[in-house]
This record gives structure tokens, C-alpha cells and sequence, in this order.
């Protein structure tokens, strides 16, 4: 059994790619580190994101640029290393790394280099999960490079979790926070017996479906910034006055028949998590929205981010296997994928109920498993 760690200097390398998920990823994972007591340098091409998904900051860690020189000799040199999603450090860290002046002749260890990759509940997952890969040339020669798989199932590295997430999930009043936003976006009364969903997507080809279905039962559609708030606005606006396109962009909230809709500003890290344990069904992208709906408990689809080669077709699958789906879900997720033509099939009360249930019984499992970053930690220890 691994000895508990002492106070460790992180060094994280990020390429903002998809977004915002690979700075959420990281953000989550640099914070709960500090908050265990670790030093933490991030270092990321594109930090604007954090604005308005971690104004405060955090204690503990410390934004370095992209390319910004590796530290002075009178900083801590790292004791772990951690390049997110295969974003390849920059050869000057890598050499700084093998000689940091820092050690001032004392002895040095080098530090444990992981790979931290994509997540995914495809069965490549678990045979490559801690797998070494030795570094044959340049400065670091000699030295090994870990893959770290984040997943889904016991033999996988789990997924990001905060030690007290679930403890301020059982203690969320999701109707002191729907009459909040009510009164905010004055949508008035009677609130509790609309159906509230949440819309985080890139540009479904089934988002107009989505949108006719939801106007025939009371609806509050809750519709994140950015690309998904301008794809429902041009949904909205298709076949109709083209003016209508020009007044949403003033509004922050519109009704139509019986669905209300609030165009959201952006909003930290924590006031997302509660969006989502707010609401009865929410649609979320890419990486971190995904294990976020998962620890809502609640109904979700999962548009995946799109790959060239269709190959994000086969991680949806096995996703969705591992979910445990029902038929009616699958569906759901193929059509809002566009990996077929079906008409998209809003659920009824019991179907959704049959889906929230399933996330629950998913959550569970999942419950069960160490979170990232305790496997992380116990996998440092280990390997120092």
C-alpha cells in the first residue's frame, strides 16, 4: 500500500482545443489538487475561458502561458508532470526538467511524467491504462512517460470528483434555485410544473425537432452562451421573418407557445454543476459536461465531439453500453448525433423517468470506484 503523499509541486500542460472542455478538465483537476494541499502551475495557450469559469482563482495555483520560460532556479522544480490530452510539453521544460538548477547539487528525482488522455469507455481503455512509454532520446532520455487513462469501469483511472461533490448535491434545493431563476429572467409563476431542461451543444441537425417537440408541454429550456444560444437563435429564426433573428439577440428570455426560453451568460464551474442538478433533462458536449450530467443524476444526451473519420461513432456506442442504455435512449443519442435520419423522439414522463433512473444506476457504479485524482495521487506515490 502506498504511503500518503506529502505536498508536491504539479506541473499541467494544456492546449485548449475543444472549447472550453480541456481547460474545464483541467481546472478541475488543478483545483482539487490544491485543495489536497499541492502546488500547482497550469500552464495553458488560452486562459480566457477561466474568467468566467473560475474568476476567483484558486489558491495554490499559479497560470503560466504557453510557452512563457520554465521556472527560475528559485522556484520548486516539479515533482510531477502532467501534459493533458496529448499536447506534448515544450522541449525547454523537458530539458529545464532533467537539470533543474533548482536542486543546487542536492539530490535530484526526477519527476513522474504522466500522459493524461481523453476519456472514453471503449475497451482500448483499460489495456493501455498505466501502460509506460520510455522516452529513447534528447534530454530526458532514460526517463518514462505513464499513460493515464480516465474511465468509467474499476480497471480504468476514474473520473474527476470532488470529495464533497456528492455531499452539496444531496443538499441542493432545486426549487429555491428554479424560483431564483425565475424571478431573475421574469418568467413568473407556476414554474414547478414546467419540465426544465438544459441545452449545451455544438449545432445538432435535431435541434429544431427538439424545439418543436418541447412547444407542446410547458418548457423552461435554459440555453448555455456561445455556439448553443446562436444555434437556437438561427433555429428559431428558420422559415420565419429574418427580423426575428435581430430582436432575440437583445432578449434574454423569448416564449414560444408553451416553451419559455433564458439565453444564460456564462457562469463558473460550480453554478454549471447546479444548472444541471436543477434541471429534469440536460443535453451536454464533449468531456466535462459529461461526467458532470453523470453526478447530476438526472436524464442527459451526449452530443460527442465530432471526428473527421466517424471514429467518435464507435466511442458513443460504447459509451452508451456502458450506460447500461435502454433502446428508447440509444435512439435518442444516434439521432441527436446525426449518426442516422430517425425523427428525433422527445420522451414522455415515464420514459424519462426510465432515463434518469439508468444515470442513477450508473452513478452508482461509479460511486463505488477512487476518483481521478486519488488514483492519480496513489499512482505518484507509487512511482516516485
Amino acid at each position: 500500500m502506498s504511503r500518503p503523499l506529502p505536498p508536491l509541486q504539479w506541473d499541467v500542460f494544456c492546449r485548449v482545443i475543444d472549447n472550453f472542455g480541456d481547460i474545464g478538465v483541467c481546472w478541475r483537476l488543478v483545483a482539487q489538487l490544491a485543495a489536497l494541499g499541492h502546488r500547482v502551475r497550469l500552464w495553458v495557450d488560452d486562459a480566457s475561458a477561466l474568467q468566467w469559469m473560475a474568476p476567483q482563482g484558486c489558491p495554490g495555483v499559479e497560470l503560466r502561458a504557453w510557452g512563457s520560460p520554465p521556472p527560475s532556479p528559485e522556484e520548486p522544480a516539479p515533482d510531477v508532470m502532467v501534459e493533458a490530452f496529448g499536447c506534448d510539453i515544450a522541449p525547454e521544460f523537458i530539458a529545464y526538467s532533467a537539470y533543474p538548477s533548482s536542486a543546487k547539487g542536492q539530490k535530484y528525482s526526477k519527476p513522474v511524467w504522466i500522459n493524461l488522455e481523453y476519456l472514453s469507455a471503449e475497451a482500448y481503455v483499460e489495456r493501455n491504462h498505466r501502460l509506460p512509454s520510455p522516452i529513447l532520446s534528447g534530454p530526458a532520455a532514460g526517463w518514462t512517460r505513464w499513460f493515464f487513462y480516465p474511465g468509467f469501469t474499476p480497471a480504468t483511472g476514474g473520473l474527476l470528483r470532488e470529495p464533497d461533490l456528492m455531499a452539496r448535491r444531496e443538499a441542493f434545493d432545486r426549487s429555491a434555485w428554479r424560483a431564483e431563476h425565475a424571478a431573475a429572467f421574469g418568467l413568473g409563476d407556476g414554474c414547478s410544473e414546467q419540465r426544465w431542461v438544459s441545452l449545451f451543444c455544438y449545432e445538432p441537425a435535431a435541434l429544431p425537432e427538439l424545439l418543436r417537440h418541447s412547444q407542446t408541454r410547458p418548457t423552461q429550456l435554459l440555453v448555455t452562451p456561445g455556439r448553443p444560444t446562436a444555434a437556437v437563435r438561427a433555429a428559431l429564426a428558420e422559415g420565419c421573418d429574418q427580423n426575428i433573428g435581430q430582436i432575440g439577440l437583445q432578449r434574454l428570455s423569448e416564449k414560444r407557445e408553451q416553451l419559455s426560453i433564458s439565453y444564460l451568460p456564462h457562469r463558473p464551474q460550480p453554478a454549471f454543476d447546479e444548472m444541471l442538478w436543477a434541471c429534469d433533462f440536460n443535453a451536454v458536449r464533449g468531456e466535462d459536461s459529461l461526467v458532470r450530467a453523470l453526478w447530476a443524476g438526472q436524464a442527459f444526451v451526449w452530443q460527442i465531439y465530432p471526428q473527421h473519420d466517424n471514429a467518435h461513432h464507435d466511442k458513443l456506442w460504447a459509451f452508451l453500453d456502458w450506460l447500461q442504455a435502454p433502446a428508447s435512449l440509444r435512439q435518442f443519442h444516434a439521432t441527436w448525433n446525426g449518426l442516422d435520419a430517425e425523427p428525433l423522439q422527445w420522451p414522455g414522463d415515464d420514459t424519462l423517468a426510465e432515463w434518469t433512473a439508468c444515470t442513477q444506476a450508473a452513478r452508482a457504479r461509479l460511486l463505488m470506484q477512487d476518483n481521478l485524482v486519488a488514483q492519480l495521487l496513489g499512482f505518484v506515490a507509487e512511482k516516485r
